[in-house]
Protein backbone atom coordinates (compact mmCIF):
# COMPACT_ATOMS: atom_id res chain seq x y z
CA UNK A 1 0.00 0.00 0.00
CA UNK A 2 1.63 3.43 -1.03
CA UNK A 3 2.19 5.60 1.25
CA UNK A 4 -0.64 8.61 1.40
CA UNK A 5 2.40 11.12 2.13
CA UNK A 6 5.79 11.30 -0.03
CA UNK A 7 9.08 12.28 1.10
CA UNK A 8 11.19 9.33 1.95
CA UNK A 9 13.50 8.48 -1.42
CA UNK A 10 14.19 5.26 -2.43
CA UNK A 11 17.25 3.44 -1.33
CA UNK A 12 20.49 4.58 -2.77
CA UNK A 13 18.63 7.40 -4.03
CA UNK A 14 17.61 10.07 -0.66
CA UNK A 15 14.45 12.91 -1.85
CA UNK A 16 16.93 15.40 -0.19
CA UNK A 17 20.43 15.71 1.08
CA UNK A 18 21.99 17.88 3.53
CA UNK A 19 24.74 20.71 2.39
CA UNK A 20 26.69 22.99 4.49
CA UNK A 21 26.21 26.77 3.86
CA UNK A 22 26.47 30.23 5.19
CA UNK A 23 23.50 32.20 5.95
CA UNK A 24 23.42 35.98 6.07
CA UNK A 25 20.69 36.96 8.39
CA UNK A 26 20.05 40.28 10.44
CA UNK A 27 24.08 41.38 9.67
CA UNK A 28 25.54 38.32 11.17
CA UNK A 29 26.79 35.67 9.04
CA UNK A 30 26.68 31.81 10.26
CA UNK A 31 27.66 28.36 9.34
CA UNK A 32 24.95 25.84 9.01
CA UNK A 33 23.51 22.68 7.11
CA UNK A 34 20.39 23.44 4.69
CA UNK A 35 18.35 20.76 3.22
CA UNK A 36 18.06 20.40 -0.40
CA UNK A 37 15.51 18.49 -2.52
CA UNK A 38 17.34 15.87 -4.80
CA UNK A 39 16.92 15.88 -8.51
CA UNK A 40 18.17 12.94 -10.74
CA UNK A 41 17.90 11.73 -14.24
CA UNK A 42 15.26 8.94 -14.39
CA UNK A 43 15.29 6.44 -17.14
CA UNK A 44 12.08 4.65 -18.21
CA UNK A 45 12.44 1.55 -19.88
CA UNK A 46 9.78 -0.35 -21.44
CA UNK A 47 10.72 -3.83 -22.43
CA UNK A 48 14.23 -3.43 -22.27
CA UNK A 49 14.13 -0.34 -24.71
CA UNK A 50 14.80 3.36 -22.98
CA UNK A 51 12.08 5.79 -24.15
CA UNK A 52 12.72 8.71 -21.94
CA UNK A 53 15.16 10.58 -19.26
CA UNK A 54 13.25 12.92 -16.93
CA UNK A 55 15.13 15.07 -14.11
CA UNK A 56 12.93 14.12 -11.14
CA UNK A 57 12.72 13.72 -7.06
CA UNK A 58 13.31 10.25 -6.62
CA UNK A 59 10.01 9.51 -4.72
CA UNK A 60 7.14 7.05 -5.78
CA UNK A 61 9.14 6.25 -8.82
CA UNK A 62 6.32 3.68 -9.71
CA UNK A 63 3.72 5.83 -9.45
CA UNK A 64 5.68 7.91 -11.59
CA UNK A 65 6.46 5.41 -14.11
CA UNK A 66 2.58 4.63 -14.21
CA UNK A 67 1.14 7.86 -14.59
CA UNK A 68 3.08 9.23 -17.18
CA UNK A 69 3.13 6.05 -19.31
CA UNK A 70 -1.05 6.86 -18.77
CA UNK A 71 -0.89 10.68 -19.42
CA UNK A 72 1.48 10.26 -22.63
CA UNK A 73 -0.91 7.57 -24.23
CA UNK A 74 1.42 4.56 -24.12
CA UNK A 75 -0.66 2.64 -22.11
CA UNK A 76 -4.52 2.48 -21.86
CA UNK A 77 -4.62 1.46 -18.28
CA UNK A 78 -2.48 0.25 -15.61
CA UNK A 79 -3.58 -3.54 -16.68
CA UNK A 80 -1.13 -3.28 -19.86
CA UNK A 81 1.86 -2.82 -17.24
CA UNK A 82 2.89 -6.31 -15.94
CA UNK A 83 5.68 -5.10 -13.94
CA UNK A 84 7.93 -1.99 -12.64
CA UNK A 85 11.57 -2.54 -11.02
CA UNK A 86 13.53 0.53 -9.96
CA UNK A 87 16.88 0.31 -9.82
CA UNK A 88 19.12 3.72 -8.48
CA UNK A 89 22.73 3.87 -9.91
CA UNK A 90 25.40 6.49 -9.20
CA UNK A 91 24.03 8.09 -12.06
CA UNK A 92 20.62 7.95 -11.55
CA UNK A 93 17.69 6.12 -11.38
CA UNK A 94 16.09 3.31 -14.29
CA UNK A 95 12.65 2.39 -13.80
CA UNK A 96 11.55 -0.87 -16.21
CA UNK A 97 8.67 -1.06 -17.61
CA UNK A 98 6.89 -4.77 -18.88
CA UNK A 99 4.10 -3.71 -20.87
CA UNK A 100 1.57 -5.48 -22.82
CA UNK A 101 2.48 -6.54 -26.47
CA UNK A 102 -0.14 -4.05 -27.93
CA UNK A 103 1.03 -1.30 -25.92
CA UNK A 104 4.84 -1.70 -27.10
CA UNK A 105 3.70 -2.41 -30.78
CA UNK A 106 2.33 1.66 -30.35
CA UNK A 107 5.19 3.08 -28.68
CA UNK A 108 7.98 1.11 -31.03
CA UNK A 109 5.65 3.12 -33.99
CA UNK A 110 5.71 6.10 -32.40
CA UNK A 111 9.78 5.78 -32.15
CA UNK A 112 9.97 5.19 -35.73
CA UNK A 113 8.68 8.09 -36.95
CA UNK A 114 11.19 10.30 -34.91
CA UNK A 115 13.92 8.22 -36.33
CA UNK A 116 16.26 11.05 -37.90
CA UNK A 117 15.01 14.29 -36.40
CA UNK A 118 16.96 16.64 -34.52
CA UNK A 119 16.62 19.17 -31.89
CA UNK A 120 14.01 18.76 -29.34
CA UNK A 121 10.65 21.05 -29.12
CA UNK A 122 8.26 18.95 -27.99
CA UNK A 123 9.74 15.53 -27.21
CA UNK A 124 8.20 12.44 -28.02
CA UNK A 125 5.38 14.10 -30.48
CA UNK A 126 5.53 13.92 -34.25
CA UNK A 127 2.90 16.27 -35.33
CA UNK A 128 0.75 19.53 -33.67
CA UNK A 129 -2.27 17.16 -34.03
CA UNK A 130 -0.26 14.93 -30.89
CA UNK A 131 0.83 17.60 -29.13
CA UNK A 132 -2.57 18.62 -28.71
CA UNK A 133 -4.18 15.67 -28.41
CA UNK A 134 -7.68 16.04 -26.90
CA UNK A 135 -8.54 13.32 -23.94
CA UNK A 136 -12.54 12.31 -24.10
CA UNK A 137 -14.20 14.82 -21.97
CA UNK A 138 -14.80 14.15 -18.26
CA UNK A 139 -17.96 12.46 -17.40
CA UNK A 140 -17.42 13.49 -13.28
CA UNK A 141 -20.05 14.52 -11.08
CA UNK A 142 -17.85 16.02 -8.90
CA UNK A 143 -19.22 18.78 -6.30
CA UNK A 144 -18.13 21.00 -3.97
CA UNK A 145 -18.21 23.89 -2.10
CA UNK A 146 -15.37 26.53 -2.90
CA UNK A 147 -14.33 27.12 0.76
CA UNK A 148 -13.52 23.30 1.21
CA UNK A 149 -10.52 23.89 -1.41
CA UNK A 150 -8.88 26.96 1.30
CA UNK A 151 -8.97 23.99 4.14
CA UNK A 152 -7.52 21.52 1.26
CA UNK A 153 -4.45 23.63 0.70
CA UNK A 154 -3.79 24.54 4.04
CA UNK A 155 -3.99 20.58 4.75
CA UNK A 156 -1.85 19.94 1.77
CA UNK A 157 1.01 22.84 2.97
CA UNK A 158 1.17 20.88 6.24
CA UNK A 159 1.66 17.35 4.73
CA UNK A 160 4.33 18.37 1.98
CA UNK A 161 7.15 16.62 3.54
CA UNK A 162 10.06 18.07 1.47
CA UNK A 163 8.76 21.55 0.67
CA UNK A 164 9.27 21.86 4.98
CA UNK A 165 12.35 20.40 4.31
CA UNK A 166 13.72 22.09 1.59
CA UNK A 167 11.44 24.77 0.26
CA UNK A 168 12.14 23.67 -3.21
CA UNK A 169 9.13 20.78 -4.04
CA UNK A 170 5.27 21.02 -5.71
CA UNK A 171 3.03 19.51 -5.05
CA UNK A 172 -0.18 17.32 -6.43
CA UNK A 173 -2.97 16.08 -4.07
CA UNK A 174 -6.39 14.38 -4.51
CA UNK A 175 -9.44 15.61 -2.77
CA UNK A 176 -12.45 13.37 -1.79
CA UNK A 177 -15.89 13.82 -2.01
CA UNK A 178 -16.12 14.61 1.71
CA UNK A 179 -13.12 16.96 1.40
CA UNK A 180 -10.96 14.77 3.26
CA UNK A 181 -7.03 15.11 1.18
CA UNK A 182 -6.31 11.56 0.67
CA UNK A 183 -2.88 11.31 -1.18
CA UNK A 184 -0.28 13.85 -1.85
CA UNK A 185 2.67 13.71 -3.83
CA UNK A 186 5.66 15.52 -4.14
CA UNK A 187 8.64 16.61 -7.21
CA UNK A 188 10.95 19.24 -7.90
CA UNK A 189 9.19 19.60 -11.28
CA UNK A 190 5.13 20.21 -11.12
CA UNK A 191 4.38 17.80 -13.95
CA UNK A 192 6.26 14.39 -12.21
CA UNK A 193 4.27 15.44 -9.27
CA UNK A 194 0.95 14.96 -11.02
CA UNK A 195 2.08 12.25 -12.60
CA UNK A 196 3.12 10.16 -9.38
CA UNK A 197 -0.58 11.22 -8.16
CA UNK A 198 -1.92 9.42 -11.61
CA UNK A 199 -0.07 6.62 -10.99
CA UNK A 200 -1.27 6.52 -7.24
CA UNK A 201 -5.06 6.89 -8.32
CA UNK A 202 -4.79 4.36 -10.75
CA UNK A 203 -3.31 1.97 -8.36
CA UNK A 204 -5.94 2.38 -5.92
CA UNK A 205 -10.07 2.44 -5.44
CA UNK A 206 -10.26 6.39 -5.40
CA UNK A 207 -14.06 7.40 -6.88
CA UNK A 208 -12.27 9.68 -10.05
CA UNK A 209 -15.43 10.65 -10.24
CA UNK A 210 -15.91 12.66 -7.24
CA UNK A 211 -12.80 14.20 -6.35
CA UNK A 212 -10.78 17.04 -7.46
CA UNK A 213 -7.06 17.76 -8.20
CA UNK A 214 -4.87 20.09 -6.49
CA UNK A 215 -2.00 21.38 -7.07
CA UNK A 216 0.34 24.33 -5.68
CA UNK A 217 1.77 25.42 -9.32
CA UNK A 218 0.18 27.45 -12.20
CA UNK A 219 -2.07 25.26 -14.27
CA UNK A 220 -0.69 25.00 -17.64
CA UNK A 221 -2.46 22.67 -20.42
CA UNK A 222 -0.53 19.98 -19.32
CA UNK A 223 -1.46 19.89 -16.37
CA UNK A 224 -5.07 20.28 -17.73
CA UNK A 225 -4.15 17.44 -20.04
CA UNK A 226 -3.14 14.85 -16.99
CA UNK A 227 -6.22 15.94 -15.05
CA UNK A 228 -8.53 15.05 -17.84
CA UNK A 229 -6.71 11.79 -18.48
CA UNK A 230 -7.21 11.30 -14.72
CA UNK A 231 -10.93 10.96 -15.28
CA UNK A 232 -11.42 14.26 -12.61
CA UNK A 233 -13.33 17.00 -13.14
CA UNK A 234 -11.70 19.46 -11.42
CA UNK A 235 -7.95 21.01 -11.55
CA UNK A 236 -8.01 23.65 -8.83
CA UNK A 237 -4.03 25.47 -8.80
CA UNK A 238 -2.91 28.30 -6.23
CA UNK A 239 -1.33 30.27 -9.31
CA UNK A 240 -2.59 31.37 -12.84
CA UNK A 241 -3.68 28.91 -15.69
CA UNK A 242 -2.48 29.98 -19.38
CA UNK A 243 -5.45 30.66 -22.34
CA UNK A 244 -4.56 27.60 -23.86
CA UNK A 245 -4.94 25.46 -20.40
CA UNK A 246 -8.19 27.13 -20.44
CA UNK A 247 -9.28 25.59 -23.65
CA UNK A 248 -8.67 22.84 -23.28
CA UNK A 249 -10.42 22.31 -19.80
CA UNK A 250 -13.54 23.85 -21.64
CA UNK A 251 -13.23 21.18 -24.28
CA UNK A 252 -12.83 18.00 -21.76
CA UNK A 253 -15.09 19.75 -19.14
CA UNK A 254 -12.96 20.37 -16.28
CA UNK A 255 -13.79 22.68 -14.04
CA UNK A 256 -10.46 24.79 -13.84
CA UNK A 257 -9.89 27.66 -11.20
CA UNK A 258 -6.61 29.42 -10.10
CA UNK A 259 -5.26 31.98 -7.83
CA UNK A 260 -6.96 29.03 -4.49
CA UNK A 261 -5.69 30.95 -2.11
CA UNK A 262 -6.67 32.68 1.42
CA UNK A 263 -9.97 32.15 0.94
CA UNK A 264 -10.20 33.08 -2.94
CA UNK A 265 -10.47 31.57 -6.13
CA UNK A 266 -11.41 32.25 -9.77
CA UNK A 267 -13.23 29.69 -12.24
CA UNK A 268 -12.26 29.70 -15.90
CA UNK A 269 -14.50 26.85 -17.33
CA UNK A 270 -17.57 24.68 -16.01
CA UNK A 271 -18.41 26.50 -12.69
CA UNK A 272 -21.25 24.17 -12.10
CA UNK A 273 -19.52 21.87 -9.88
CA UNK A 274 -18.16 24.60 -7.37
CA UNK A 275 -21.35 26.32 -5.80
CA UNK A 276 -21.86 27.94 -2.34
CA UNK A 277 -24.31 26.34 0.38
CA UNK A 278 -27.14 27.42 -0.59
CA UNK A 279 -27.25 29.08 -3.70
CA UNK A 280 -25.39 27.68 -7.44
CA UNK A 281 -22.82 28.68 -9.03
CA UNK A 282 -22.94 30.80 -12.29
CA UNK A 283 -22.86 29.03 -15.43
Amino acid sequence: MPSENSGAGIEDAPAQRTVAVRRWRGGTMTAEDDRLAEEVPVALEYNGISHAVMLATPTDLEDFAIGFSLSEGIIDSIGDIYGIEVEAADNGVTVRLDIAHAAFAGLKARRRALAGRTGCGLCGSESLDQVLRLPAPVTSTASFEPAVFDAAFAALYRRQALLRDTGATHAAAWLRADGTLAWVREDVGRHNALDKLAGTLASGNEDRQRGAVIVTSRASYEMVLKTASIGAGILAAVSAPTALAVRLADTTAVTLAGFARSGNLVIYTHAGRLQAAGGSAPR
